[in-house]
């Protein structure tokens, strides 16, 4: 790792190094705060976790390689060390001296609803000119993207950052760490609603990615969201509108949707325009593209460019991912979920040919209008024709009363848990289904997922 010795981060966190000088200036080659991924020469992160500490793991890294520990407590330790107040603290000073001493863009991505899918676009559309470092997985919160910024290595030359919050300063704090040249937002969303209470609040914590900003920081934004339209006049930051209209920056004409194969737009820019097939599908990937072209404009890609990393997206596990097994179709979208996301997949679900299969989970993180919410979401399932509805989870309960409201003649099931429902889905499957799997991380559902995959291969 560039510029990053054991002298240094004592210094860029105010810590004490202890240990020999040689040590001290030999730069280290990773930061790790799991003992399971030590490498020769890395800094090994003592983490005090509410069932783990990880200081009881620091004899075995130095074993393994690691050539010097970040530390709390160095009670018998016997090799080079940092001792510091804080190891969470010390890791997010770290990374912003770290990011500063690297030096390359960053750009963040941030929003209620699609920052993984975004991205993942903008990755791939900026990837047609640069060698670019994104966030993998869900390390978009104050440890992953310290952790995910120790990854730049001096052959990259963007970083693409998700930034995931769910109370306010926890955005001001990311911002401060990553120090973002462009940022992407993509809506303000039902998400969080128990700290952030409304769609207001949610834009005010979500603008603070603006706080440590690079000066002229371009903020790529949907311009069709009522919320971040009025950051059309936000100081320090060149706005650059993306939508379905023309009144749009970057903006989408004559979409047609190809089923599951995914959606066919023109993406338009002033008197620029080019065909772009998005290999997704949904709707709502349109906006995905729309962002990654604006980010792609704002990087100095021209269109050509930006069409080709439209069309090279690739899809990531949990997140509309289409599984194509022998005897199924599954959309596998089983990462997260809220109202919106949940509307949108819903919308891909009724896109589908022969009988159209519903697995839905419980949403978390709703606040008072949970029960709504979740309402409202079975009345979508319902409205969008889907032959058969499984629900699950306490709060899917209320899914289920908003899918028999519509009266729709679809087949309803409810299980009060998972492990019900996955007792009794392979029974429920019919060969020829396509199956949306989606509720909130914690339900588990990828563990729908992989009974599909063993069941129906």
């Amino acid at each position: 790792m560039k510029g990053l010795t054991p002298g240094q981060i004592a210094k860029a966190c105010q810590g004490i190094y202890y240990g020999p000088e040689a040590i001290r200036d030999t730069e280290v080659t990773a930061v790790t705060t799991d003992s399971r991924k030590i490498e020769k020469g890395c800094l090994f992160a003592a983490l005090k976790g509410s069932r783990v500490d990880g200081h009881s793991f620091v004899p075995a890294a130095y074993e393994q390689g690691a050539s010097c520990a970040l530390v709390e407590d160095p009670a018998g330790l016997d090799g080079p060390y940092i001792m510091v107040e804080s190891c969470y603290q010390a890791l997010k000073d770290i990374a912003e001296y770290y990011r500063q001493v690297m030096g390359i863009p960053v750009v963040a991505v941030a929003g209620s609803v699609g920052k993984t899918s975004t991205k993942e676009m903008v990755a791939s559309v900026l990837g047609q000119r640069y060698r670019v470092l994104k966030t993998e997985g869900n390390f978009n919160n104050e440890l992953g993207v310290p952790l995910t910024i120790f990854r730049i290595r001096p052959e990259h030359e963007v970083a693409v950052l998700e930034l995931g919050i769910s109370d306010f300063g926890e955005m001001h704090r990311l911002s401060k760490i990553a120090r973002p040249d462009v940022c992407v937002m993509t809506n303000i969303g039902l998400c969080h609603l128990e700290n952030l209470k409304s769609r207001d609040g949610i834009l005010k914590a979500k603008s603070e990615i603006f706080d440590y900003a690079a000066d002229g920081c371009i903020a790529c934004l949907n311009g069709d969201d009522d919320k971040l339209r009025t950051l059309r006049d936000r100081a320090g930051i060149r706005p650059c509108f993306y939508g379905t209209g023309q009144g749009n920056d970057v903006w989408a004409e004559h979409i047609e949707n190809r089923g599951l194969e995914g959606v066919d737009a023109d993406i338009c820019a002033g008197a620029e325009r080019v065909r772009v097939h998005i290999p997704i599908p949904g709707i709502h990937m349109v906006y995905n593209a729309l962002a990654g072209a604006a980010a792609g404009m704002a990087m100095g890609l021209g269109m050509q460019e930006i069409k080709e990393g439209i069309e090279a997206l690739e899809p990531v596990g949990g997140r509309n991912h289409i599984v194509r097994l022998e005897h199924l179709t599954v959309i596998d979208d089983c990462y997260n979920a809220n109202p919106v996301s949940m509307a949108a997949s819903l919308d891909v679900l009724g896109c589908a040919l022969g009988r159209r299969v519903a697995v839905l989970g419980d949403m978390g993180e709703l606040g008072e209008n949970e029960e709504k919410l979740h309402r409202q979401v079975g009345v979508r399932a319902g409205q969008n024709g889907i032959q058969l509805i499984l629900c699950a989870g306490k709060l899917a309960q209320h899914m289920v009363k908003g899918a028999q409201s519509t009266h729709s003649g679809s087949h309803i099931v409810y299980f009060p848990d998972r492990e019900e429902l996955l007792r009794q889905l392979p029974e429920l499957l019919e060969e020829g289904d396509t199956v949306l799997v989606k509720a909130s991380h914690f339900m588990g559902f990828e563990k729908v997922v992989d009974l599909l995959r063993e069941r129906f291969s």
